[in-house]
């Protein structure tokens, strides 16, 4: 199969032939259709990923049709059209008996623990417990999406944000995530604030339902912004980023007793990164990590898909064959962009 590939950390990716893979007794192969490009397959690339052997292939955001299936997987057949969270879990840990997936102790992520889905083909684990049905009337495409920043953001904001209707909700960073965070939190009935440096990127933020907007790249105190946007501070704040300085905004920018769910990965290489504790002590606020969603907590999103109270099609702005993949991942280290990048390995 055709794959991107690096052998170094942070030295050019490249598309070549490699071996296809093949499906563990308890897991699949997945042709894929379509496949995120997302800032966290940069963060590998950069080598900010512990658990990445070289060589490798990134990505970890997928949709497509089972391949092959091992002997022990009883739920999928080859022909089902599937997505997966970016974390497979193992499904018999402690953390997964008690619904938690998404932190499981023995956890998978393809493009991170293992060969990724920047490929024609990838394999997937524990295929019972990880997959998702695709419907038959949605695009890979937008299933792509959901199974990395769109489920990541709708659980930062609906179960652990507890976002509720009336609330302020700020968003730092309007990526994938954080402009999957803006049309959620939008949806449900929040008045949300977007952060960002780029003016297509606010733009969008608008089109999906930000009321109002703070331009971080000529705003000196953006947590001073949102406080004055807010009257007092946002009551759910989110750092869809992940950088020392979006961080610390959203806790700042946040009122008396306020959340903040940090989804962006703050890379090692920033060393340790500072966190206004004082302000949280003083203040009473929640300071929450969210790491994806498990795959039996999808069908609430998916109902809202489906309905079309969320449409997260409309945050896919560009598609790229395999080939311009390596490109478009070195790219992401300066220029981010707005909305998402899908690649389709067979174009």
């Amino acid at each position: 199969m055709r794959a991107v590939v690096f052998e170094r950390y942070g030295e050019p990716a490249a598309v070549r032939e490699v071996a296809d893979p093949r499906p563990a007794a308890h897991g699949v192969v997945v042709r894929v259709e379509a496949t995120g490009l997302c800032r966290s397959d940069w963060h590998g690339w950069q080598g900010h990923d512990p658990g990445i052997t070289l060589p490798h292939v990134p990505g970890h955001e997928l949709a497509g049709v089972v391949e092959a299936a091992g002997e022990h997987v009883t739920a999928w057949r080859p022909g089902d059209r599937v997505t997966v969270p970016f974390v497979c879990a193992c499904g018999t840990c402690a953390a997964c008996a008690a619904g938690d997936q998404q932190v499981c102790e023995r956890q998978t992520q393809p493009g991170f623990t293992h060969w990724g889905s920047f490929a024609q083909y990838v394999a997937l684990d524990h295929a019972d417990v990880n997959l998702v049905a695709v419907p038959g009337d949605m695009s890979f495409a937008t299933a792509a999406s959901l199974g990395c920043r769109f489920a990541t953001a709708f659980r930062a904001v609906v179960q652990q944000g507890r976002v509720a209707a009336g609330e302020w909700v700020a968003v730092h960073g309007c990526g994938g995530v954080g402009l999957s965070a803006v049309m959620i939190a939008a949806a449900a009935g929040a008045r949300v604030v977007a952060v960002d440096v780029s003016p297509a990127a606010l733009e969008l933020a608008r089109t999906f339902g930000a009321e109002r907007c703070v331009d971080a790249a000529g705003t000196e105190d953006t947590a001073a912004a949102v406080r004055e946007l807010t009257g007092g501070g946002a009551h759910l704040s989110l750092d869809a980023l992940g950088s020392p300085a979006t961080c610390a905004a959203s806790v700042d920018g946040l009122r008396r007793r306020g959340r903040h769910v940090q989804v962006g990965l703050l890379p090692s290489a920033s060393g340790t990164t500072p966190v206004p504790m004082a302000r949280a002590i003083a203040l009473e606020l929640e300071l929450l990590g969210s790491h994806g969603m498990a795959a039996h907590t999808y069908p609430p999103m998916l109902e809202l898909v489906r309905s079309g109270a969320l449409r997260p099609d409309l945050l896919v702005t560009a598609t790229l064959p395999l080939d311009a993949a390596p490109a478009a991942l070195a790219a992401l280290g300066t220029a981010p962009g707005a909305g998402m990048t899908v690649i389709e390995p067979w174009s």
